[in-house]
C-alpha cells in the first residue's frame, strides 16, 4: 500500500495540467489587453495614475514586509525605490504618447501603436517591490496587461502588493485581468508561462539561468545580464565627494542593486588621500589578514555565500571574524590582481568593495575593462574624474552601456541621480548577450505601425490631422477569442492566481542555486 502511494503523481504538478492554468491565464491577460487598447490617452493616464498613487501609499508597508519576509536590505532604502518607481517614474514618461498616432509630414509617415499585448515579467528577490512597481506602470502606460511572476522568496508581500494594484487599475476602469500575479510560482510553472504562445514578451530580471530560459523560451524576451561594476577615481577627482558618493552608494540597501560599485581601481598619486577619504566617510580599510578572512567568507567553493546577500557590513565583518567600528557602512578589500584567481573581483551583493591600485592611468582604464570582462559586460561602469578627456577615454574603453560619472553608481545607473531614464530593468545589450542595451522603459513594450506614402513629391501627403484612432473604451465582455461569457468586471480574487506550491526545503533549494548563479565567475 504504501509503495502505492509514493508512487502516486501529483496529477496538479503534470506538465499538462500546469499547462492548462498557464493558458486561463493568458487567456484572461489576451482578453484584457484587447479591451485596453481601445482605450485612449486620458483613460489610459487615469488608470496610470491611480496605480502609482497605490503602489506610493504602499511604499512603506512593503518595504518592511520584503525585509522582513527576505532579509535582504534596508526598510528606509526600499521604501525609497518603491516609492521612485510610482509617480516619479510616470512623471518622467509622462508627456511621452504611446496611444495616439504620430504624424509626420515632412517624412509622409504616420506611425500607429500597437502595444505587445501580453507581459510576463519576472521580479527578483533582492528589488521585489520596486521593480513589480515598475513593471506593472510600464505595461498600464502601454495598455498591455501584465502577469506578474514573484520570486519565492518573497511571494507573500508581492502577491500583496500586486493585489492590491491590480484593485487600484479595476477601480480607475482598467479591463479586469490586466494585472494578475501568481500565488505560488514553480519552476515548471514558469517555464509552461515563457514557452505559451500566448505570451507576447518576456520581461526578465534575476538570475541568469532564469534569464537565460526566457531567451530560450522561442518567445520575444528583455533580459539582462549579472553587474559587476568597476569605479575608477582619477587622480584629477575631487577625492572628499567621490568617497562620499561611493560609500552612499556601496551601501545604499546594503548594496542588492546590480548596479553597485563592485571594484574600485585607481591610481598611485591617489591611493593615499582617497583611502583617507573613504575611511572619513564611514569605509573600514581591511588589512591583508581581514581581506583575507573576508574571503574566505564570502567566496566558498560552490560559489558565493549567499548569506550575505544583503547583510549590513557589521554583520558581514563579525561573520568573517573582522573588528570593525560600529560606524562602518562598507568593508574595502586591497586586491593585488584582477581575474578568475581573485574571487573579490567579482560581483558582490553587499556592502564589500575590492580595491585595486594600478600603475597608471592606462593600466587603471584596462583593468576596469577587464572586470566587466570577467562578468557584468554591457551592464554598468563608473568613474570619478574632473578630467573630460579621461572620463570620454574610460567609457570608450569599458564594455558598458552605462557609465556614470561623479554620482553614486548604484542610484546613478538606474536613473536615479542621473538623468538616464529611471530602471530596474537594465539593458546589457550586445556586449551581455542581451536584445537590448538602453535602461528599459515604456518604448520597449509597444512597437509602431509605419503608413508610409510615396516618397515622390508629385505624390500628395494625406491630412491626417482630422483622422483620428477610433477609441471605444471596455467592451461589455470578452471577444470571441477571449474567455467565453466573462464580463469585464470578473477578475480572479484580487487579480491573483492560486497555484500548487512547492515543499520549504525545495524553495530553500532553488532561492540558494539561483542566487549562486547569479553571482558566479
Amino acid at each position: 500500500m504504501s509503495g502505492r502511494i509514493n508512487n502516486l503523481v501529483d496529477i496538479s504538478q503534470s506538465p499538462a495540467a500546469l499547462r492548462g492554468r498557464a493558458d486561463i491565464v493568458l487567456e484572461n491577460a489576451k482578453w484584457a489587453s484587447h479591451v485596453f487598447q481601445r482605450f485612449d490617452r486620458e483613460a489610459t493616464m487615469r488608470v496610470v495614475d491611480a496605480v502609482a498613487r497605490t503602489a506610493h501609499d504602499g511604499a512603506a508597508r512593503y518595504a518592511e514586509l520584503a525585509v522582513e519576509e527576505s532579509g535582504f536590505g534596508v526598510v528606509a532604502h526600499k521604501r525609497i525605490k518603491n516609492e521612485m518607481t510610482a509617480m516619479p517614474l510616470v512623471d518622467y514618461y509622462r508627456d511621452d504618447d504611446y496611444v495616439n498616432p504620430r504624424i509626420s509630414e515632412n517624412l509622409k509617415i504616420v506611425e500607429i501603436p500597437r502595444p505587445a499585448g501580453v507581459v510576463f515579467a519576472l521580479t527578483p528577490s533582492t528589488n521585489p517591490i520596486s521593480t513589480l512597481n515598475y513593471k506593472i506602470v510600464l505595461a498600464m502606460m502601454t495598455r498591455n496587461a501584465i502577469v506578474i511572476s514573484p520570486h519565492p522568496a518573497v511571494r507573500h508581500c508581492c502577491v500583496e502588493a500586486a493585489n492590491s494594484l491590480a484593485a487600484a487599475a479595476t477601480a480607475a476602469g482598467a479591463p479586469a485581468s490586466s494585472i494578475q500575479v501568481l500565488a505560488e510560482p514553480s519552476i515548471p510553472l514558469v517555464n509552461e508561462f515563457m514557452r505559451s504562445p500566448k505570451t507576447s514578451v518576456i520581461l526578465a530580471t534575476g538570475g541568469s539561468a532564469m534569464v537565460r530560459a526566457a531567451y530560450a523560451s522561442s518567445n520575444p524576451a528583455i533580459g539582462v545580464g549579472p553587474g559587476n561594476a568597476p569605479v575608477f577615481v582619477d587622480s584629477s577627482a575631487d577625492f572628499e565627494k567621490a568617497a562620499a558618493r561611493i560609500v552612499e552608494s556601496k551601501s545604499f540597501d546594503n548594496s542588492v542593486l546590480c548596479t553597485n560599485e563592485s571594484v574600485l581601481i585607481t591610481v598611485p598619486e591617489a591611493d593615499s588621500r582617497l583611502r583617507r577619504a573613504l575611511g572619513s566617510r564611514g569605509g573600514h580599510l581591511c588589512s591583508d589578514e581581514e581581506t583575507g578572512l573576508l574571503r574566505r567568507f564570502l567566496f566558498h567553493a560552490s560559489g558565493f555565500n549567499v548569506e550575505a546577500i544583503g547583510r549590513d557590513a557589521s554583520w558581514i565583518a563579525n561573520q568573517a571574524g573582522i573588528r570593525v567600528p560600529r560606524s562602518a557602512k562598507i568593508l574595502i578589500a586591497p586586491i593585488a590582481r584582477i581575474g578568475v584567481e581573485e574571487d573579490l573581483s567579482r560581483e558582490k551583493l553587499c556592502p564589500v568593495l575590492a580595491y585595486h591600485v594600478a600603475k597608471n592611468r592606462t593600466q587603471a582604464i584596462s583593468q576596469s575593462r577587464a572586470v566587466l570582462r570577467l562578468a557584468g559586460a554591457g551592464h554598468t561602469a563608473a568613474v570619478h574624474a574632473s578630467d573630460e578627456q579621461t572620463a570620454f577615454d574610460f567609457a570608450r574603453a569599458v564594455e558598458s552601456y552605462r557609465v556614470v560619472v561623479n554620482a553614486p553608481c548604484s542610484q546613478g545607473a538606474a536613473g536615479f541621480g542621473t538623468n538616464l531614464a529611471p530602471t530596474f530593468t537594465v539593458g546589457t545589450g550586445y556586449f551581455g548577450r542581451s536584445s537590448v542595451g538602453d535602461n528599459i522603459g515604456p518604448q520597449h513594450l509597444v512597437h509602431w505601425t509605419k503608413l508610409a506614402y510615396n516618397s515622390d513629391r508629385s505624390e500628395k501627403f494625406g491630412d491626417f490631422r482630422g483622422v483620428a484612432a477610433r477609441f471605444d473604451g471596455p467592451l461589455p465582455q470578452a471577444p470571441e477569442d477571449g474567455v467565453p461569457g466573462r464580463t469585464r468586471n470578473d477578475s480572479p480574487p484580487g487579480g491573483g492566481i492560486a497555484q500548487s506550491g512547492i515543499d520549504r526545503e525545495e524553495l530553500r533549494r532553488i532561492i540558494a542555486e539561483e542566487l549562486r548563479a547569479v553571482l558566479k565567475g
